[in-house]
């Protein structure tokens, strides 16, 4: 997609070229003319141009007195217009004839082989330059246009496109404007080289560039396209890496990039100056520090006897800015100093601060929500109008905001207020995103088979911040329909509402090949309690009705459920949560931590039981952009009232996201009719080691991983041991591909019995972990 505003250039070039138009034009108007009352005024050679459009711009009317002054302010503002070609002024007696030439209208703007960027933002950003249909034709911008495009195009690595512009005049004055772009092959970089490096082998200082040569994945990921902005980061990753090791002094001399004569390849030489290491001899705190230096010395990430690291200078710096802000200080400055002893390769590190002024915060603006409404945004706000202006609560705002999900950006401004030092005005600017979706999608997976999905969401229900929801999902094995309201503010506390109505329909995996189902209506409301800002307590109620299918597949379990309790079984559950997710991302975490409890209870009706699960999920990053991962779940269900634990509320394991290796829900009881009919305890335990695909940078979205599993589920008052666990190792694949999160593995089992149904490679769209 072209960038945004790629023609920014234009627009500021834009009334240049209209004044140039004015000065170079030779203007004609009678000089000398003494001044005299003007009896009328005649306008000439109008084709388009209304004639109120001419008069509005002239200085003077009838019964005005016409001079010379007055006559060139008319032409320049005649001119400034942009619609004439050329304007002249001829006095007939007592009268002012305005003679003018228009300039042509755009009747079209056309392009042909645009294949590189989308034709909308390009025609959007043409336009904003003065070049769009309906507007006056402009040479001169049509030129800077076309250099603008091909200098786009070089951003791009296609260094042989070629865009030419045609003009064709059609009748009244009006033109199309055509541009022809012949874009050719996009240049590949074909080789990287750092020279002058003595310290740190050349593979480990390129595997930290973005840019690659080409290689088997750069198709996908595309950095083997060379970008002058992606190398200057590049450069600045391996200055960082060189400081981050005490190299204080390191330098890069030179980059020199080379393309070939036929425009399709790329070398990239880099030379360096590595310089010596440098060793922290202390840190010393000078200025004003609010007689705080104790608490500020406490922040510092520097010690004596390390080696120099840029990181740690540059995050003790914002530490203390951030601890000047939590005391009402907006404006603080850390300057840091080194001095440098090259003789003993020792620096001395010197932070001295200036607080500057306190201030508080008059007033809190929201700009950019066209359609969200300010209450949702100043609800998530914790600093108060009228109050000391505080980093940390301001900081603290800005996630609750983000983590709305309404908005693309959300920045926050502090600005000061003229005239008064002590006060700052806060602008909360978002940029507002699509918070509806409308999907309708169909899956495939081995376990599955074919299935169809269908959804209409609605995160912030006419801007209100309210939720709205209806899912529907015909998997062959997993069948609902579910209607969802959340209210995030049900009281002006933060607690939240949220009401489910659904009808589920499920068919446990049988191996004989038999179908049987399992209908579920139900409903439940849960509300919401934050006890922080981070974690909240989840308490709801419901009711649910299970009616258990009479067809011949039945399992026993199921049957001899049904003849102790009937084909209908009711059941009032009631459930308490909580969860907290501090991972760095949903989808493709790489860091972070997530925690979730759940209990669920049923005291009365048909059905009476209590369910429990716990989730732990923890990621730690870890050098060459792995990371490794840890998933562990525990699973406890048991019947009250001296009724077993109902067979339907069973856990199941196997498969994609517990045990891979292993067919789909095929672990713990087999019913006698081959049934998979899960149990009341589990347990799974999954480790995996993600690696970057070697060609595609940063990107998280298509990675490789070795995992390792073990789990199993037990029946109700099964003994769990060690012997009876199951456990897998084996290679994966995870895709945050168009259609949704995409897991391939392959998987063997070391752990397992004669009788386990093994299943070595498995695939599912839209799996966890």
């Amino acid at each position: 997609m072209l960038p945004v505003s790629p023609f920014g250039p234009l627009r500021s070039c834009a009334a240049l070229v209209v004044l140039g138009a004015a000065v170079v034009a030779a203007p004609v108007f009678a000089q000398g003319v003494r001044p005299f009352v003007l009896k009328d005024i005649r306008i000439e050679g109008l084709q388009r141009t209304d004639p109120g459009t001419v008069f509005a711009a002239l200085p003077f009317r009838i019964g005005d007195t016409y001079t010379d002054d007055k006559g060139s302010t008319a032409l320049r503002s005649l001119f400034a217009t942009g619609l004439f070609k050329d304007v002249r002024i001829e006095i007939e007696g007592d009268v002012a004839v305005v003679i003018v030439d228009e300039r042509s209208i755009i009747a079209s703007v056309t392009f042909i082989g645009l294949k590189e960027f989308d034709k909308d933002p390009l025609s959007k950003s043409l336009r904003d330059a003065g070049i769009g249909e309906g507007l006056p034709f402009d040479r001169a911008l049509i030129d800077r246009a076309e250099q603008e495009i091909k200098r786009q195009y070089l951003s791009r690595s296609l260094y042989g496109a070629e865009v030419v512009t045609t003009i064709t005049p059609i009748e009244r004055n009006r033109v199309n404007v055509t541009f022809t772009m012949t874009e050719g092959d996009a240049a590949r970089i074909r080789d990287i080289r750092i020279t002058g490096n003595k310290v740190f082998g050349e593979s480990t200082l390129l595997g930290l560039f973005e840019l690659t040569p080409s290689g088997w994945f750069t198709w996908y990921s595309k950095t083997d396209r060379y970008s002058r902005t992606k190398l200057n980061a590049d450069l600045e990753k391996l200055r960082a890496y060189y400081v981050n090791r005490g190299y204080l002094e390191f330098a890069i001399e030179s980059t020199q990039v080379t393309i070939s004569p036929d425009k399709q390849t790329i070398s990239v030489a880099i030379s360096v100056r590595e310089g010596q290491p440098y060793t922290v001899t202390s840190v010393r705190l000078e200025g004003d520090y609010l007689g705080k230096e104790e608490e500020f010395r406490a922040f510092v990430s520097l010690r004596p006897g390390q080696p120099y690291r840029g990181d740690a200078v540059a995050d003790t710096t914002r530490r203390f800015t951030d601890l000047f802000g939590l005391y009402g200080y907006a404006f603080a400055r850390i300057d840091q100093r080194p001095e440098i002893d090259r003789a003993t390769g020792q620096v001395a590190v010197v932070l001295t601060a200036d607080p500057q002024r306190r201030v508080y915060v008059r007033r809190i603006d929201v700009a950019g929500n066209t359609r969200t409404r300010d209450e949702v945004i100043r609800r998530e706000f914790r600093q108060l109008e009228s109050a000391w202006y505080d980093g940390g609560l301001i900081k603290l705002s800005k996630e609750r905001v983000d983590r709305l999900g309404y908005f693309k950006d959300v920045e926050v401004e502090t600005n000061e207020v003229p005239g008064a030092p002590d006060q700052v005005d806060l602008v909360v600017n978002v940029t507002e995103k699509p918070t509806g979706n409308l999907i309708v999608g169909a899956g495939y997976s081995n376990a599955e088979k074919f299935t169809f999905t269908a959804s209409i969401k609605q995160d912030n229900a006419f801007g209100s911040g309210n939720y709205l929801g209806i899912e529907v999902n015909t998997s062959r094995n997993n069948r609902a329909l579910v209607l969802s309201t959340v209210d995030p503010y049900w009281t002006v506390d933060g607690i939240s509402r949220a009401i489910d109505l659904y009808y589920r329909v499920s068919r446990p995996f049988n191996s004989l090949g038999d179908t049987y189902d399992l209908k579920t209506p139900g409903a439940s409301v849960r509300f919401g309690v934050p006890f922080s800002e981070y974690d909240t307590v989840f308490v709801g109620a419901g009711f649910e009705r299970t009616e258990i299918g009479t067809s011949a597949g039945i399992p026993l379990s199921y049957l001899n459920y049904r003849v102790l309790y009937g084909n209908n079984a009711n059941a009032f559950p009631i459930t308490l949560g909580w969860s907290r997710d501090a991972r760095d991302s949903v989808l493709t975490p790489s860091a972070g931590r997530y925690q979730r409890v759940n209990l669920e209870a049923s005291l009365f009706g048909d059905v009476r039981y209590t369910r429990t699960n716990l989730q732990y999920q923890e990621f730690w990053p870890l050098p060459f952009r792995l990371s490794v991962g840890v998933n562990a779940e525990v699973g406890y269900g048991a019947g009250l009232g001296g009724k077993p634990f109902p067979v339907f509320k069973n856990f199941y394991g196997g498969g994609l996201g517990t045990v891979r290796g292993f067919e789909q829900g095929s672990l713990g009881v087999v019913d006698p009719t081959g049934a998979y009919i899960g149990g009341a305890k589990r347990f799974n335990l999954n480790t995996s080691l993600y690696f970057p695909i070697p060609g595609t940078g940063n990107d998280k979205s298509l990675r490789i991983f070795a995992f390792a599993d073990t789990g199993n589920v037990w029946r109700e008052g099964e003994k769990v041991t060690g012997s009876t666990l199951r456990s897998s190792v084996g290679l994966g694949l995870s895709w945050i591909s168009p259609v949704g999160p995409l897991q391939l593995s392959y998987g063997k089992p070391v752990q397992f019995l004669r009788n386990d149904r093994i299943q070595r490679f498995q695939f599912q769209i839209g799996t966890a972990f």
